[in-house]
Formats: C-alpha cells, structure tokens, sequence
C-alpha cells in the first residue's frame, strides 16, 4: 500500500480526514484524490439526483403515495463518494438511508416502487449487486460479513460494503459482525456514518469512547475517521479500504472500519418530528457544511461548473426523477399479495382471509376495493 495511503489510516483519534474546508477549498497539506474530470461531475450530479429525489420522496410521502421514508439529506457526500470507489461487482449492504448508493448503481422504478410498499422493488437491488434491505437496525451485519468470507472462501476478489448508522453500533450485530471479520480476516468495509443522532438519542449516549473508529482497534484491523460531507476525502479513504480489503499487503488486516462524520438535516424517517429533541441551531451549524454547495464550488474553481451548466444538470435530474416516480406509480396493485408472504406456509387463519378477499373481488371488482366500498 501506499505510504499516503496507510496515513489514513495513521491518524489521531479525532482527526477525521479532509480534503476541502466548508468552502470547498482543498485545505493545507490535503491531497486531492487522482480522479478524471468526468468522474468529479459525475459524483457532483449523482450528490445532485440523490437530494432532489429525496425532496421528492418526502413530497410523496406526505401525500400519502409512499409509505414511511428515511431522508438521505446531508449525507449524499459519503453515500456517492464510497460507492465511486468500489467496483461494480463489488457488493452492498445498507441499512435503509443509503439511497445514494443506489442513485450511483442506477435510479429505478422498482426502488420507488419498494418504498411504495411492493416487495419486487427490493429484490430487484441484486441486479445492482445491493443486498436487499432489512430495516432491522445492525441486522444486516452479520450476513455482510458472512457474505466478505464467502468471497474470501471462493477466491473471490469481491469487497463488502456494509452501511450503518451510530445507533447500530450499540447493536450485539455491530460487534459479532466486525469481531468475526477480524478474525477471519474478511474483505469488508464498515461504514459507520455517524449523523450525530439514532432517532433521537444523541451519539453521546451510545458509546463513551472517543469516536466509534476507534472500536476497531478491538477487533484487530483499522478504523478511521473522515469528514463524511466531503466527498473527496470520503472517496480517498473508502479507496484506501477497498484496496486493502482486495488487495493487502503482507500481514495486513483486510477489514477497515470507516466512520463518516456527518448530519442528517432533516428527520430520521417521516415519520418522526426532530424539532422534539434537536435545537436548531444545531442544524443550521451544520448547514454551513453542505456537501453539495462545497463540493460545487471545487469544481467551479476548477472551471468544471458554471452557472450554465448547473442549471442545465438541475433540469436533466428533474426530469429524470420525475420519469421514476412516473414509471414507479404506473402499476396496478393487486390485493392478493397481502396474503402472499405473510407465512412461509399458508395458516387456516390466512387462508380464511385469503378466500374472503376474493369474494369481495368477485362481487365487487378491485376498484371498489380501493375505494374501500
């Protein structure tokens, strides 16, 4: 590995790593990542699709044509930035917030379509090698890391990306997960974005160390801190760990453990109220350091932007995810499926409903079902 590289993973508790300052000027000593310029406008448009289809989300779910959604708002930088720096066949796991993640893997119909409560939008995330998600907090990690030994086992140069806030991290999963990874020596990449808040219990209430990198000191390979609304320091580091966990050095742990700081603006899901436990000032501070308006003005420094074009990308990604959601809402529903998954084998009880419904439809048609006639 690289000695630049390996600095990363040498720093100070509590030294996360930065490459732009909250104006989006690369600070002293920091060294920008060695990316093409269309690989920079594309992360900046894909931090762009990401809050925008977020906006438009929330938009759905307050009109009830959506179910209960988890605001990506704040975090796109780490989100797009970890996922440029895996390869495509490479594998995630999220937990349910990581929604640019998927943007960077392909914006589809089926994605809204989970969220609209269809379980075929869920499964449809293997084609983009995204496990599907299971909202039960830290679940998930475990099989991510079952997932990294498997890939070991087979000869595989496969990394695991597993994704997953602060609270997970006070989760049994967290620790069996990361712990089996140590020992095993998987290639996995945890990432902890730590948004401050798990619902609404502060960070200071989950762990009483220093920072959450520094848990992997426990389970034996590297953890880091990086300032997780910057994208270039975000992408530098999951680089780092990526390589690492695909190709160590001799005696060198695979497993990294990254901690993103970072902030959510808006609520946990819609279906919580953070005016009840977050003063605003708090969120405003952290306003000041919006990954996507930093990340515009690199790229305007670097004469990769102007007004022009802004705008143009702002009209291309409306579009685009206007075009989702209307594909994601040109289905018809069908009310059997209520019954489908509700057991592996079905009971009497289901049954009994199952029949039930289909009377009604019999009698009624579907339309005065949904009518609820």
């Amino acid at each position: 590995m690289a000695t630049t590289e390996q600095s990363l993973f040498d720093r100070a508790p509590g030294d996360p790593y930065r490459v732009l300052d909250e104006d989006g000027r690369v600070v002293d000593g920091a060294t920008v990542p060695d990316l093409a310029d269309e690989q920079l406008l594309a992360m900046y448009r894909e931090m762009r699709t990401a809050r925008h289809f977020d906006e438009r989300m929330v938009s759905l779910q307050r009109q009830g044509r959506i179910g209960t959604y988890s605001p990506l708002a704040g975090q796109e930088a780490a989100q797009v930035a970890s996922t440029h720096a895996l390869r495509e066949d490479d594998w995630i796991s999220y937990q349910y917030r990581e929604h640019g993640a998927v943007v960077v893997r392909g914006l589809t119909p089926e994605y809204v379509r989970y969220w609209m409560g269809y379980e075929e939008g869920n499964a449809s995330l293997v084609d983009q090698h995204i496990v599907p998600l299971n909202i039960s907090i830290a679940g998930h990690i475990p099989h991510a890391t079952g997932m990294a030994w498997a890939a070991k086992l087979k000869g595989d140069d496969r990394v695991v990306a597993c994704h997953f806030g602060d609270g997970a991290t006070s989760e049994g999963d967290f620790h069996e997960g990361l712990n089996f990874a140590g020992v095993f020596d998987t290639p996995s990449v945890f990432f902890c974005h730590n948004n401050q808040w798990a619902i609404s219990v502060p960070r200071d209430r989950q762990t009483a160390s220093a920072t959450i990198a520094q848990k992997a000191d426990a389970y034996g390979f590297n953890g880091v801190q990086v300032d997780g609304m910057d994208p270039l320091a975000s992408y530098a580091v999951s680089r780092a760990a990526v390589e690492k966990a695909r190709n160590p050095a001799d005696g060198e742990a695979r497993p990294t453990l990254v901690e993103t700081l970072l902030y959510r603006f808006g609520a946990h899901t819609t279906a919580d109220d953070p005016t009840a436990y977050r003063d605003e000032a708090e969120v405003e501070a952290w306003r000041e350091k919006d990954p996507i308006p930093r990340f515009e003005a690199f790229l305007r420094d670097r004469d990769l932007l102007d007004d022009e074009r802004v705008a143009t990308i702002e009209d291309e990604i409306e579009e685009e995810v206007a075009a989702v959601v209307r594909e994601a809402e040109d289905v018809e529903p069908d009310p059997a499926d209520l019954f489908a998954d509700a057991y592996a084998e079905e009971t009497p009880r289901i049954r009994e409903q199952r029949e039930y419904l289909e009377r009604l439809r019999e009698r009624h048609g579907d339309d005065a079902l949904l009518r609820d006639e």
